[in-house]
């Protein structure tokens, strides 16, 4: 690598939607602002095999300037509770069992890196960085609502957090709206937890970095990023310069692919062109989402009485777990088959309006297809970018972790969305299902939806550009590194003087 680059180390924790907004802000930092990046993709003892291989990795193996560090697999299960496994947990001690080995790479570096950039999961590796005088930054791959809530955390009172889990009182954040408590994390329902105080002491812990950056831009959360750099809100609570440098999300370029891989995508992509325009709703609960046995028929039901064409990318259920495939996203599913959980001739009475996809589908591609209408959607982050930055309003799904926030920010704020909502039992009943998808498809509503998420991807893609407020934020970011290689620099200088 070339020292005259700054050179950052991207540490990103395992699970796809960490991965992808890492590989994304890499390629902004090396082909707009002349980084010399090293991105360490943390893996697991269940993905890494398959991970490595990973069309994400495949895309930017060839890039210049950016080079790729898969840490060994790390198996964590015998510390974990086998009846209730946090996932929260389980990539927090992936995390830390990874870090020796991080930290001899580095050392073993010829141009070891200045910086180093880690998610909301690998604060801990921020005292390694700074003993090996590296300037320190956290990327919040998520919205600025989510990212202020964890920024405030360590100042909220123990009183407030009483209110918010037993009263079910809104936690208030300033310049931010409120956290309802239908839409809290499950961290803040039991407040006095070993997982809350980590989550309080990871928070703690980003407040002493250089800087934040979040995967959001000014247009979309006006209010939320204003608070978090304004010193009369947020800003005097956190103390450091906060960067939206968002939308990053996956870019739809060409990869070579696995064995079988091609000829699936190529054949989804094959019938959306036989489509009309804005005529498919396309359903995807992420990488790591899934359904009760329950939930998926009526899903399916839902999806014959909405009488819409659609796309589903259809996953083995599993009862009583919402993120249950997090770290088993690319297995080949044991022979698994669609028709195995799915209503009786479902398959056959839908083959003319519907594709039911077996564990994976080219999301992007999808979204971006002209025949793409809507999106049933677990809000993950990332799902919610590509949605918006293809133009495609949203049935909002929640499963875990932050998407309920997501879910009422796109249906309550942006508009972009209308929102599923389980009846007694949690399941969401098929009447509910059909009504929401013509709501999106057919309906007036989902017109004006399809007219408001065009102009929030027109402001992204402006926030993007030269001169945008997230390639300035970034460009700032950027200076700010500089200023402190070349504060280092003299530092050094002057001790070798000395």
């Amino acid at each position: 690598m070339v020292t005259t680059k700054t050179h950052a180390a991207l540490l990103a924790s395992p699970g796809l939607g960490h991965l992808i907004p890492t590989v994304e802000l890499s390629k902004r930092l090396t082909t707009h602002h002349g980084f010399d990046v090293t991105i360490f993709v943390v893996t697991t003892a269940t993905d890494s095999s398959e991970t490595t291989k990973s069309p994400i990795l495949q895309q930017i193996s060839n890039l210049n300037g950016i080079d790729i560090i898969v840490t060994p697999p790390v198996d964590v299960s015998d510390k974990l509770d086998p009846k209730n496994p946090s996932l929260g947990l389980q990539i927090v001690l992936t995390m830390l069992e990874s870090l020796p080995f991080i930290r001899s790479q580095i050392l073993s570096m010829k141009f070891p890196p200045s910086v180093l950039i880690v998610d909301l999961f690998g604060t801990m590796a921020l005292p390694m960085a700074r003993d090996l005088n590296m300037s320190t930054y956290v990327f919040f791959a998520t919205n600025a609502w989510f990212s202020a809530v964890t920024m405030y955390l360590p100042f909220i009172t123990d009183e407030a957090f009483s209110r918010h889990a037993n009263n079910h009182q809104p936690l208030l954040i300033p310049g931010c709206e409120p956290v309802r408590f239908e839409d809290t994390l499950e961290t803040f329902v039991s407040p006095w937890g070993p997982i809350h105080e980590g989550y309080v002491n990871a928070a703690r812990s980003i407040l002493s970095v250089d800087g934040i950056l979040m995967n959001t831009w000014k247009d979309l959360e006006p209010g939320a990023t204003k608070a978090v750099n304004d010193h009369d809100i947020l800003g005097q609570f956190i103390k450091r310069p906060v960067y939206p440098v968002g939308p990053l999300v996956r870019t739809v370029e060409p990869v070579e692919k696995k064995e079988g891989e091609s000829e699936n995508e190529d054949l989804i992509l094959g019938w959306l062109d036989r489509q009309p325009a804005e005529s498919v709703i396309y359903l995807s609960f992420g990488s790591g989402g899934t359904m009760s046995e329950v939930q998926m028929r009526e899903l399916a039901y839902g999806l014959e009485l909405s009488q819409q064409r659609f796309i589903w990318v259809v996953k083995q259920p599993v009862q009583g777990d919402a993120c249950a495939a997090f770290f088993d996203t690319m297995k080949d599913g044991n022979g698994f088959t669609v028709e195995d959980y799915l209503p009786e001739g479902f398959v056959s009475r839908t083959k003319n309006v519907g594709n039911c996809v077996p564990l994976w589908a080219p999301q992007a591609e999808i979204l971006k297809h002209p025949a793409t209408g809507g999106f049933v959607t677990h809000c993950g982050w990332n799902s919610v970018l590509e949605s918006i930055l293809s133009g495609v309003p949203m049935v909002a799904w929640p499963l875990y972790a932050e998407q309920k926030m997501n879910a009422t920010m796109l249906s309550e704020e942006l508009g972009v969305a209308v929102r599923a909502t389980a009846a007694e039992g949690g399941v969401v009943c098929r009447e509910q299902i059909a009504e929401l998808i013509r709501r999106v498809m057919v309906e007036k509503e989902g017109i004006a939806m399809r007219v408001k998420v065009k102009e929030y991807k027109i402001s992204g893609e402006k926030a993007l550009s030269v001169f945008g407020s997230s390639h300035e934020s970034l460009c700032q970011m950027a200076k700010d590194c500089e200023l402190h290689d070349l504060s280092q620099s003299s530092h050094e200088a002057k001790a070798r003087g000395a």
